[in-house]
């Protein structure tokens, strides 16, 4: 018979979040858990991996930092995070080492948008800060203006001017830190095109 406050007791002991081999760790097995999930108990976020929901889900950026704390938010969702969009992007938008195993970022919730990315260039401009009382990593203003210019030809149009003209507006910018990352970045002549005059 299934004892339902142990597997709870499973859950609170991992602060909501569990693993198949938390749960089969203490005797149960791959059934039960489908158990829980058919009676809206539990969610699955991606293979092996599951969320209590009953009395409440979790935040979805505590979800996503629990399952990768390495991640960084950037691109759409830092432009967000840094006021610079007054769109709500669709999913989560993180950068990661290229060289990880992808399987490892598959997952059913929340949506993200994997971005893989060169480890000497993963690390620039990364800040901390906090989402939802969540600490995060995400790219700073300027190297999240120096990515929407790289990938401008593959973003809408509209949100590279208004994430640029946001920026020019900011009387937090550091332009000689942008100058520096675009260089870092390979993308100096492309930043300097769209920034014109600013350089």
């Amino acid at each position: 018979m299934i004892s339902f406050e142990e597997i709870r007791k499973i859950f609170i002991e991992n602060d909501g979040i569990a693993r198949t081999s938390d749960i089969i760790g203490k005797g149960f097995h791959n059934r039960h858990i489908n158990i829980f999930i058919n009676e809206g108990k539990i969610i699955r976020l991606k293979r092996g991996v599951y969320q209590w929901i009953e009395g409440g889900e979790k935040e979805e950026v505590e979800i996503l930092f629990r399952l990768f704390p390495e991640a960084i938010i950037c691109m759409d969702s830092a432009l967000y995070y840094h006021g610079y969009t007054d769109r709500t992007p669709g999913c989560w938008h993180i950068a990661v080492d290229r060289d990880e195993n992808k399987r490892k970022y598959r997952i059913d919730f929340p949506v993200v948008k994997i971005y893989f990315v060169k480890a000497q260039y993963l690390e620039i401009g990364v800040e901390s800060g906090y989402i939802n009382g969540t600490r995060v990593k995400v790219f700073d203003k300027e190297r999240i203006i120096c990515d929407v210019i790289r990938y401008s030809n593959k973003l809408d149009k509209e949100l590279v001017n208004k994430a640029i003209q946001s920026y020019l507006k900011d009387p937090e910018k550091n332009i000689s830190r942008l100058v520096n990352y675009a260089k870092r970045l390979r993308a100096y002549k492309k930043v300097q095109h769209w920034m014109g005059v600013w350089l």
